[in-house]
C-alpha cells in the first residue's frame, strides 16, 4: 500500500482524502493531514486520519512516498521545494504558482533532488472535455480553426481566501487555469499571442469575470471565458471547423455535432433570401440536406487515473500526464492574460 499526506484541509484538501478513500484504497492510502487551523485538523480525525502536528513531521515521516499541497496559491512554492528538498514526490494544487517565476524554482528543485513533480490538473479527465479532444484528434468535423471554451455561472461572490489577491484568487488562477491548460494539452501548439479582458465587479482586489483569446502557432483560436455574473449561459464548449460544428451545452454533455453531408462545393440556388433583417445572400439558410448531424462521441475517463499515473512516474513505468514543462508553458500565458488585462494590449507569450 502507497502512503501519501495532504498539507491543507480545506475544500480541495478534503476532497483529495475522501476521493482516494472512496475510489483508490485498495492501492493508496492518505495517512494524515496537517492544516494551520485547528477546526480543520478536528474535521479530519472525526475522518479517521492522523493529523501531524507540522509539515516537518510529515517531511520527517519515511512512510510518505508523496505529498499533495492543497493550501492556498501563494504558499505552494516555499512548501513544495521544502519537501522535494526533503526527499518527498509532490503533487500541487492547482495553479501550481503565482507565476511563471516562482514555478522554475520548484523545477529546479524537483531537477536537483530527483523527484517527481506534477499538478492536480484533474480536469484533463474531464468527460466533457475528452470528447472535444476526440473530435479534435479525428477531425470527426473536419479541421478545427476556433474553439470556444466557458464556465459561467452567477454566484457573485467569491469565498474565503479566493477573494484575496495576496493569496492568489481571482477566476483566472481558480477555473482559467483549468481551461487554458485543457486548451494547450488538446492542441499541442505554442501560444503566440494573447489578448485578455479582467472585470473586477464585485471586488476591486481580484478578476471575477474574465475573457481571453489565445492564437496558437498551428493557426488555431481559443476563446476562454469565465464569468460569475451571467444569467443566460453559452454552451460549454463551441467547436467550428472547415466541414461542421459541435456543440456541448452543459456539464452533462449535452450537445450534438452538425456537419456537411457529401461535398461541401455542392452548389446552392442563387437566390436572395429575404428576412426580418433585409435581403442577405451570404447568410441565407443551407438546404437540410446538405448537413447531417451527428451524436457526440463516447469516451470513458476517470480523474483516479491522475493519482495512478503520478505512482507509474515514480516507479519509472510511465511519463508523468501533466508534465512540470507543461505546467510552466499555461502560466507564462497565465502571466501574459495578467499584462494583457492591466495594459489592454495583446501580448506575444
Amino acid at each position: 500500500m502507497r502512503k501519501m499526506a495532504v498539507i491543507g484541509y480545506g475544500g480541495m484538501g478534503s476532497w483529495h482524502c475522501s476521493s482516494i478513500k472512496n475510489e483508490l484504497s485498495d492501492i493508496l492510502q492518505v495517512k494524515g493531514v496537517y492544516d494551520i487551523r485547528q477546526e480543520r485538523l478536528e474535521a479530519a480525525m472525526k475522518e479517521g486520519l492522523y493529523t501531524y502536528s507540522s509539515i516537518g513531521e510529515i517531511l520527517a515521516d519515511d512512510e510518505i512516498e508523496l505529498v499533495t499541497i492543497a493550501t492556498p496559491n501563494d504558499s505552494h512554492k516555499p512548501i513544495a521545494i521544502k519537501a522535494l528538498n526533503a526527499g518527498k514526490n509532490v503533487v500541487t494544487e492547482k495553479p501550481a504558482t503565482m507565476s511563471a517565476a516562482d514555478y522554475e524554482e520548484i523545477i529546479e528543485a524537483s531537477l536537483k533532488n530527483g523527484r517527481i513533480l506534477t499538478t492536480h490538473q484533474n480536469r484533463r479527465w474531464d468527460r466533457d472535455f475528452n470528447i472535444v479532444k476526440n473530435i479534435y484528434d479525428n477531425k470527426t468535423i473536419g479541421d478545427i480553426y476556433m474553439i470556444e471554451s466557458r464556465v459561467q455561472g452567477s454566484r457573485q461572490v467569491l469565498h474565503g481566501w479566493r477573494g484575496s489577491a495576496v493569496n492568489g484568487g481571482g477566476m483566472v488562477y481558480d477555473w482559467g487555469v483549468h481551461l487554458i491548460d485543457q486548451m494547450m494539452w488538446m492542441i499541442k501548439s505554442p501560444v503566440k499571442e494573447v489578448y485578455a479582458d479582467l472585470f473586477y465587479i464585485f471586488t476591486d482586489e481580484v478578476d471575477d469575470n474574465f475573457k481571453a483569446i489565445l492564437r496558437f502557432e498551428n493557426g488555431i483560436s481559443a476563446l476562454i471565458e469565465v464569468s460569475m455574473n451571467c444569467f443566460i449561459l453559452h454552451p460549454r464548449w463551441h467547436i467550428s471547423a472547415s466541414d461542421g460544428t459541435a456543440v456541448i451545452n452543459d456539464w452533462d454533455c449535452n450537445g450534438k455535432m452538425v456537419a456537411l453531408n457529401g461535398d461541401s462545393t455542392m452548389a446552392w440556388e442563387e437566390k436572395i433570401v429575404y428576412t426580418a433583417a433585409g435581403p442577405t445572400r451570404s447568410m441565407a439558410p443551407r438546404p437540410i440536406e446538405t448537413t447531417k448531424e451527428i451524436p457526440l462521441p463516447t469516451v470513458n475517463t476517470h480523474w483516479s487515473d491522475f493519482y495512478k499515473n503520478v505512482f507509474d512516474a515514480i516507479d519509472g513505468k510511465a511519463e508523468l500526464v501533466v508534465k512540470p514543462e507543461e505546467i510552466l508553458a499555461v502560466l507564462r500565458v497565465m502571466d501574459a492574460i495578467f499584462e494583457s488585462g492591466k495594459t489592454g494590449k495583446s501580448i506575444s507569450v
